[in-house]
């Protein structure tokens, strides 16, 4: 009878359909998680070392087994599902190179449990990095075209009806500054995750005198869990990461949709290069929204997938378990791979939709949005209250309805006849200063408290926003380069072991 190839518990082979459908397509990702299982097996070699677990000899004869490996690439450790998992079958070629009674040293101190949980934080780790990098760069772009559309007046909706006169460059602005939240969620999941697993071994911790710390050190991260049964049991940084992407995922479809709709005929807001545009097999005049249709679609999956993982945690006890740690994770990392294209995408759009700049004013100009400013200018100068002059200008907008007339055709003579009937009175307002309050430039230029869309507190909000943009990226990049240094001192480490 063929027994298990990992334990002399087991006396059967593993059924070929738990081979077929669990372990051969946790194998299939086998190439993307083999540079952080050599880097585990690295530090963990250094550390035994280090703490005379092994003698010299059994440690250089394990860092070279792992360095000739590396240098081989995952193509040399042959996967068979029999052995389960990655690590028995990296292992197992370990083994094959060097002997059971080196290669298998390498598992003192150490279970699977907290191997798979570390391999988690350290791909995730890098994984998120590139997330955070990309949309840094997505902001950067609206906060450039920001700058290059401040003056390029459109009309601004609320419940997709015509409300006030905003700037392109306004809008822009508005979409950094959401992002900028993504951006510090992200960074705070990148601080906090950065604790080893690693030594809690299956979830009780082990006997032997390890050195958590510095196998934590050696492999960039700023510290160890300390109770051993959460640093197995808990993938809370990989649902915090998915309802981050998820948040993402909400807010760029809320911007492709504004583009959907401003890039339609009847809109003609703005305007896409045919490079981003797909076309109909029938109707030879399509210019398509393909890109903003995908970034619309994809935000839908990547939020089922927080879902879903949510969803598979949430029956699990307070320990390792496969439906927790390993299928309550397995959406994670589609999220990212699907988040980074979007965001791509998202950099696309923001760096080709140009806006339709003559149609944007002229619609400000015609649609009413100005009302506002013709309020705000009776509460100035007319004396009224706001209620009042709300009231008097909607009669005046309704005026203008009837007649058939546009939002800049109204003139003081209106406005009186409007006054008289909601307050008994006319207002007398200079004409020159009724049809400044009806201009959309001048609305937009009156707006200046802290936010708004004048030139000068734009201006103000983008300065802030470069400048806080500009320290993240060092932060990052200063993430960045404190693990380049501990890669390098652990390869480091491990190659003296050979001298």
């Amino acid at each position: 009878m063929q027994e298990s190839k990992v334990s002399r518990r087991l006396r059967e082979a593993t059924a070929p359909e738990v081979c077929d459908f669990i372990y051969a397509p946790r194998l299939a990702g086998f190439a993307e998680g083999f540079p952080y299982l050599g880097d585990v097996n690295k530090a963990h070699v250094v550390m035994l070392a280090e703490q005379g677990l092994i003698d010299r000899a059994q440690a250089a004869a394990l860092a070279r087994g792992i360095l000739d490996l590396e240098a081989a690439g995952p193509g040399a450790v042959p996967l068979d599902p029999l052995r389960e998992d990655a690590y028995f079958n990296y292992e197992a070629a370990l083994i094959e190179r060097l002997g059971t009674d080196v290669g298998g040293r390498l598992h003192i101190g150490r279970s699977r449990n907290d191997i798979l949980a570390t391999l988690d934080r350290l791909r995730a780790r890098d994984v998120l990095a590139e997330v955070l990098e990309t949309l840094q760069q997505v902001r950067a772009t609206a906060l450039e075209g920001a700058e290059r559309h401040a003056a390029t007046v459109m009309p601004g909706h609320t419940h997709l009806q015509p409300a006030q006169p905003i700037t392109y460059g306004f809008y822009l602005a508005g979409v950094a500054q959401a992002l900028e939240r993504d951006s510090l969620r992200l960074a705070a999941t990148l601080d906090s995750m950065n604790q080893s697993p690693l030594g809690a071994a299956a979830f009780a911790g082990t006997p032997f005198a390890i050195d958590r710390a510095r196998t934590a050190e050696l492999l960039g991260f700023d510290g160890y869990l300390d109770n051993a049964l959460d640093a197995v049991a808990s993938r809370d940084f990989i649902l915090e990461g998915l309802s981050h992407l998820s948040l993402l995922a909400v807010f760029w479809s809320r911007v492709a949709q504004d583009y959907f709709v401003w890039a339609t005929h009847e809109f003609g807001l703005v305007e896409f290069p045919d490079s981003v545009a797909g076309t109909s097999s029938i109707m030879p005049q399509k210019k398509n929204p393909v890109v903003l249709e995908y970034l619309k679609g994809r935000s839908g999956h990547i939020a089922g997938l927080l879902m879903a993982a949510t969803m598979t945690v949430k029956g699990t006890h307070f320990s390792h378990s496969g439906d927790a740690n390993r299928e309550g994770t397995r959406g994670f990392w589609e999220a990212a791979e699907e988040s980074l294209r979007c965001l791509r995408l998202l950099d696309l759009v923001l760096r080709t939709a140009e806006p339709e700049a003559a149609r944007g004013l002229e619609r400000s100009a015609r649609d009413f949005s100005t009302a506002t400013g013709l309020a705000d200018l009776i509460v100035r100068e007319g004396g009224l209250s706001f209620r009042e002059a709300h009231h008097v200008v909607g009669a005046v907008v309704r005026q203008a309805l009837d007649a058939g007339l546009p939002a800049h055709a109204i003139d003081s003579a209106m406005l009186d006849q409007a006054a008289q009937a909601v307050i008994g009175r006319p207002l007398g307002l200079d004409a020159a200063r009724v049809g400044e309050s009806l201009d959309p430039t001048a609305n937009v230029a009156s707006r200046r408290s802290p936010g708004g869309p004048a030139a000068p507190a734009l201006a103000r909000t983008l300065a802030a926003a470069r400048a806080r943009l500009t320290l993240e990226r060092q932060r990052q990049e200063a993430r960045r380069e404190r693990q380049v240094q501990s890669q390098a001192r652990l390869d480091a480490n491990l190659r003296a072991l050979i001298q």
